[in-house]
């Protein structure tokens, strides 16, 4: 695999990109690779949970965290395109409530890496849009929680110029003074 990883404005937050190879039978490109996963993105890193995710233009989905068992996510896109977004919550960071957001495509190939300790969350920017998430820890209901996507205090410039549709878990979620967060 050739990977190529990118640095954002949150430093533990990565763009993962992979050479594609075409020939005449069709393309292939490795979506992931454990040995460069760690050598390039986050060293000790266990995949527990794969989820496959479909929704349509206009849904947003998140900022989700699990205030136990943290999730860190690899997120990728193989149909259509979403707004995917990361938020720093934990307190003991500098970038503390700081936000990245990143295009990911079905045609672009990125992923992201969203490490333990980070809201995540995105909307669908295409008529659909299907989402694989490579998660480190199991999905715990209990556990889950939901920063509102519209808090101005995080300041999300979400690319959109429509009234997203929120499940009610994104509707109700907490501002991030009011959320739990990190130590």
């Amino acid at each position: 695999m050739s990977m190529k990883v990118t640095e954002t404005a949150l430093p533990e937050v990565k763009i993962v990109e992979s050479d594609l190879f075409c020939d005449e039978l069709g393309s292939v490109f490795e979506t992931f690779n454990a040995d460069e996963f760690a050598s390039g993105v986050a060293a000790d890193v266990e995949f527990v949970q794969d989820d496959h995710l479909r929704s349509r233009r206009g849904v947003l989905r998140g900022l989700h965290y699990q205030i136990q068992h943290p999730q860190g996510k690899l997120v990728r896109v193989v149909v259509g395109e979403v707004f995917d977004v990361a938020v720093d919550i934990r307190l003991s960071s500098h970038n503390f409530g700081k936000w990245i957001g990143v295009h990911l495509s079905a045609v672009n190939r990125r992923q992201m890496w969203v490490p333990p300790g980070f809201a995540h969350g995105f909307v669908v920017m295409s008529d659909t849009a299907e989402c694989l998430c490579k998660a480190t820890d199991y999905w715990y209901p209990e556990h889950e929680r939901s920063l509102l996507w519209s808090d101005p205090d995080i300041g999300v410039d979400w690319p959109i110029e429509f009234a997203p549709i929120l499940a009610g878990k994104d509707q109700a979620g907490k501002r991030l003074y009011e959320a739990e967060y990190y130590a």
